[in-house]
Formats: structure tokens, C-alpha cells, sequence
């Protein structure tokens, strides 16, 4: 036993370590020069700060509409949410602006699972967004299927009919030794800053070595074996997380393996959204620890069998889908556009709070600021809340392509990212009138996390601008700049056709390791003081663009 005074010691001592190990975790806050409180950003800051409506407009779009899988019914009743919360905060033309067709839509009537033999364990599982589902409750043998080759998937042949089928070796589950949570240190933020110009890096073909184009080629050919085979479900384990975290998304096709999607006449993939989609094999996924408990309990020679009740409606009356857009008209710039948004579609096992609800109200919040204070700007201010973005930034790529322009033929998978692996002579640029009318386009599509600065997206011409722009966040950790590009947001849509598009940097927090695509991404994993901040600075530097004499500098892009 410790004497007091030992005690006492010990107390202080560590009470002394954590708050210098919380202090470490910090970004070293840069005093910020005094500004006027009427300046136009000073409002914002405190308008922002101390009468924000962002999780506000959050929890209505995470925890009472819910998932919002495009398509569904959820993500056009947030649709029209969101119209109707800009309409009334005094916005102009809100309206639904159609893009399509998609395709089905899907939603989740009803689902358990659990092991029903030989004793009763309830199960941590969520299907896979587009499967079909099951006729009644499903009460079938479970098979473990450990096939590493196609030989090993021969000792299964005419076993599968009607059974639950656990479709791959059991993986590992590794302790966690590092924080699921994470804010950018000095370290990171520096190399952000000091990153090469994209321009400078030389284009690669996508390279597939030998061992990932036999890997992939056996799992499409093992897929195709589960469906020839008669199975009734087959059950993945999380590919990612663990305690009880399952990271979901859509149900796979079967379908002939294509190395290279974007090589030129390679076909279509086949999408489970699609109208004529072919019958696939009911599909979902199971936390791996029990995933990885019914494997061994099958491999020590129990008969397992799983209940699996699996009720689904797709809906096909709406091929269509919708981006919600609404301005702030301008002034004398009023025919020159400053755009903003986030996107609005989610997957399904969370509620999108995310990915990419906290995209969808900053933005929305950025605009009620600016509302409420009655900044009048010059240029319109157009928010676009977007669709179909976790299919491949369709609703995005589609409104660029009806509204300023396109590459090559004009299709919506001609608009990638330049710099993606193209070989040959870059696609011919197709304007529209407006092309030479917008200005720039400010995203936010990396979680809950503070916006530490901006990726540049090889626009240096663009660096002293934001750098001032930034100058009265520097207290709030807001001031890295990197000419790097950064990819997977609405913001490529623009910048592939060479207008100014940009993502925000933003704080790690537990993106990746815990609610990106996950049952986790729900409002109790949202940071309000970083969408309070996310939202001032937004509000602030949209503004700040829409004030400009001239438009924000563009990249070169091939001669029209």
C-alpha cells in the first residue's frame, strides 16, 4: 500500500503527463491578427460560432430521414428537406434538378440473423445494399468455404445447393495499439504543404502486378461458382473494423473479370442498381469475430446452421435521380456562379452522418450564415447537394455535363479526373455558354473533422489568395495549403474539365478506421465544434469569392 504522500505524488504526477499528452495531440494554435467586428468575415466567425443550426440540420438528415442510398425513397424525401429548409431560410430557385437515369432504387424492409444450431447466438450483420431478398426466413446448413485456388473450390461442387455460404478464409483480427482517432499533427500537415506539383509526377497506366490479377480473376470465377452451385446466402466477413464496426456497401454481380475498366472498349460493368441487372445470390456482410467464430466451430466439426430473415423493395417506378441546388442571387457579377455542396447520398447501414451528411450541412449551414446576416454578395452563390456521388460522382459529373461542359464524347464516364492512368492525347473540352460564367467550386466530403486548409489541385495561381483567406483561422489550426491533388469528392467533377474545384483538408478524426462506409457513420460520431468551424470557414470563403473583382484563376486545360 502507497503512502499518502505517494499517493498524492502519483496523483499529480499523472494528472501533469495527460495534460501534457492532450497539449501534444493539439495543433499549436496561431494568434490571429485583431479585426473589426463589423468586417464581413468577423460576423460570419461569430454568427457561426455562437448561433449555429449545423447539427441541427444534421440530426434531421441523420436521425430522422436516415440512410439515404440513392434511389431510395430516404434520399428523395431529403431531397425535398433540403429545398424546402433553403426556400424558407430565403434562398431563390431551390429546386430538384434531375440526372439519369440511375436506375432501381432499394430499400431494407426487414433483416435478422442469427446461428440457430446447435445452440442460439445472435449475430452482428447488415446486407449488402441491392441484394435481393429472401423468400421467408431462411434456416440452412452454414458451409465454410476456406478455398484459397480453384482447386480448392472443387471439394465444395454439389455441396452448396440451398445452404449459407461463408465465402472466404477466416481473417485475422489484430489488437489496436494506435487511437481510432486521429487530428493531423505538425509532421502531416508539413508534408501536405511541401507535396510535389501534381504536374510533375508522370502519369501511370493503372498497374495490376501478376499475384492481384490472379486473385481477382479467382474471386470472380468463385462468385460465379457460389450462383452455378445453387447457394442460397453468401456471408462476407467486414473487410474492415472490428468490434462490432461492419463496413457495407452494395451487392456484387457476377460478371466476367475486366483487369482495366477505363482502357477503351472495355464493356460496362454490370451494377445490381441497373433496370435489367441479372438475378444474383442474396449477399451480406457479418462482423468478422463472429464471422470467425461459427469458421471455427464448423472446422472443430459442429453442423452449424444459421436463421436469416431478408425482406427488400426495390423501387422501379423513378429511374431517375436528383441533385437539390438553390442560389443567392448576386449583384453586379450576378451572371457568374460561386458554387459550394457536399453530397447527400449515403450507404445504408449508418445513417450517413459522415459520409456525407456533414458535408451537406456545412454547406447548408455556410448559406443560412450569410442569409442571416444579410451579406449581399455580387456573384450568385449556388449550393448544389448532390446524388449518386458513392456510384461514381454521377450527380455531380451529370449537372457538370448539363451546365458548362464536357470531355471526349460527352458521356458522364469520359469526365474523369486528368491524371487518372489516360494514355494518349488528352479528350477533346466541349463547352456550354456558362463554362466562361462559373467561377469556383468549394466541396467538403472528408468526414466530421476541422478544415485544417485546402488541397490546391496543381492550381498554385490560387496560393496568395487562400492564403489570406485563411489568415483569420490561423487560431483555429486552418492555415496548410498543398498543391497536391486529392481525389474520391464532387470537386473532381469541375476540375476535370479545368474549372476551379477544390476540397478542404481536413482532420482525420475516425474516418477511415471506424464510420466511412460503415454501421458507425451516425450523428453520435459527428464533432460539433469542427462543423461550427467547418461551416464558418466555408461561409467565409465563399463569400470572399463571390466579392472578387476578377474569378478565381483557372488550370490550362486542351485548346476547345
Amino acid at each position: 500500500m502507497l503512502r499518502r504522500s505517494a499517493i498524492v505524488a502519483t496523483f499529480f504526477f499523472a494528472i501533469l503527463f495527460q495534460t501534457l499528452a492532450v497539449c501534444a495531440q493539439q495543433p499549436t494554435p496561431q494568434p490571429s491578427p485583431a479585426r473589426d467586428p463589423n468586417d464581413p468575415i468577423e460576423r460570419i466567425k461569430n454568427e457561426g460560432m455562437n448561433r449555429s443550426q449545423v447539427m441541427q440540420i444534421l440530426g434531421y438528415l441523420s436521425d430522422v430521414i436516415g440512410p439515404r442510398l440513392t434511389g431510395s425513397p430516404n434520399l428523395k424525401r431529403a431531397n425535398e428537406w433540403t429545398r424546402d429548409k433553403l426556400t424558407e431560410w430565403g434562398l431563390q430557385n431551390a429546386h430538384l434538378e434531375a440526372w439519369g437515369p440511375f436506375g432501381r432504387g432499394w430499400t431494407l424492409k426487414s433483416f435478422s440473423a442469427q446461428v440457430s444450431e446447435p445452440q442460439d447466438i445472435p449475430l452482428i450483420a447488415y446486407p449488402k445494399a441491392w441484394s435481393p431478398g429472401l423468400n421467408g426466413t431462411l434456416n440452412a446448413d452454414v458451409i465454410y468455404v476456406d478455398a484459397r485456388d480453384e482447386a480448392g473450390l472443387e471439394k465444395f461442387r454439389g455441396k452448396l445447393k440451398g445452404a449459407i455460404v461463408l465465402t472466404t478464409p477466416m481473417p485475422e483480427v489484430k489488437a489496436h495499439f494506435e487511437p481510432l482517432g486521429t487530428r493531423r499533427d505538425e509532421k502531416n500537415l508539413l508534408v501536405l504543404a511541401d507535396a510535389p506539383d501534381p504536374a510533375t509526377i508522370a502519369r501511370r497506366p493503372p498497374q495490376v502486378n501478376p499475384q492481384q490479377r490472379a486473385d481477382a480473376m479467382f474471386q470472380a470465377k468463385k462468385f460465379q461458382f457460389f450462383a452455378d452451385e445453387g447457394a442460397a446466402l453468401l456471408v462476407d466477413p467486414s473487410r474492415r473494423g472490428d468490434g462490432g464496426t461492419i463496413f457495407v456497401q452494395s451487392a456484387l454481380v457476377q460478371q466476367p473479370f475486366i483487369e482495366n475498366p477505363f482502357a477503351p472498349g472495355a464493356p460496362r460493368r454490370l451494377q445490381p442498381w441497373d433496370k435489367d441487372a441479372p438475378k444474383i445470390v442474396p449477399q451480406i456482410v457479418m462482423a468478422v469475430e463472429h464471422y470467425n467464430r461459427i469458421a471455427r466451430m464448423i472446422q472443430a466439426g459442429e453442423k452449424v446452421k444459421m436463421a436469416v430473415n431478408l425482406a427488400v423493395e426495390f423501387q422501379d417506378k423513378d429511374p431517375m435521380a436528383y441533385n437539390t441546388v438553390a442560389e443567392i442571387p448576386g449583384t453586379d457579377l450576378k451572371d457568374q456562379v460561386v458554387m459550394l455542396g457536399g453530397h447527400m447520398d449515403s450507404w445504408h447501414s449508418g445513417t450517413g452522418a459522415t459520409d456525407n451528411g456533414a458535408g451537406v450541412a456545412t454547406a447548408m449551414e455556410a448559406v443560412r450564415i450569410l442569409q442571416a446576416l444579410k451579406l449581399q454578395p455580387r456573384r450568385t452563390i449556388r449550393v448544389a447537394l448532390w446524388s449518386g456521388e458513392e456510384q461514381g460522382l454521377y450527380g455531380s459529373r451529370n449537372y457538370v455535363i448539363q451546365h458548362f461542359g464536357s470531355l471526349g464524347d460527352g458521356s458522364v464516364d469520359a469526365l474523369r479526373v486528368i491524371g487518372g492512368g489516360q494514355q494518349g492525347p488528352p479528350p477533346k473540352l466541349n463547352t456550354k455558354p456558362d463554362y466562361d460564367k462559373f467561377d469556383v467550386y468549394f466541396n467538403l466530403d472528408n468526414g466530421t473533422g476541422r478544415i485544417r486548409g485546402v488541397y490546391l489541385q496543381g492550381n498554385e495561381a490560387v496560393r496568395p489568395l487562400f492564403r489570406r483567406w485563411l489568415m483569420p483561422f490561423r487560431d483555429m489550426g486552418a492555415e496548410t495549403l498543398s498543391i497536391s491533388n486529392t481525389g474520391g469528392t464532387d470537386h473532381l467533377s469541375f476540375d476535370a474539365i479545368g474549372l476551379p474545384g477544390f476540397q478542404f483538408i481536413q482532420d482525420e478524426i475516425e474516418y477511415d478506421t471506424r464510420t466511412h462506409h460503415s454501421n458507425q457513420d451516425v450523428f453520435d460520431r459527428v464533432q460539433a465544434d469542427d462543423m461550427k468551424q467547418n461551416a464558418v470557414i466555408m461561409a467565409a470563403f465563399i463569400y470572399q469569392a463571390a466579392m472578387m473583382d476578377e474569378k478565381i484563376p483557372r488550370k490550362a486545360m486542351p485548346a476547345r
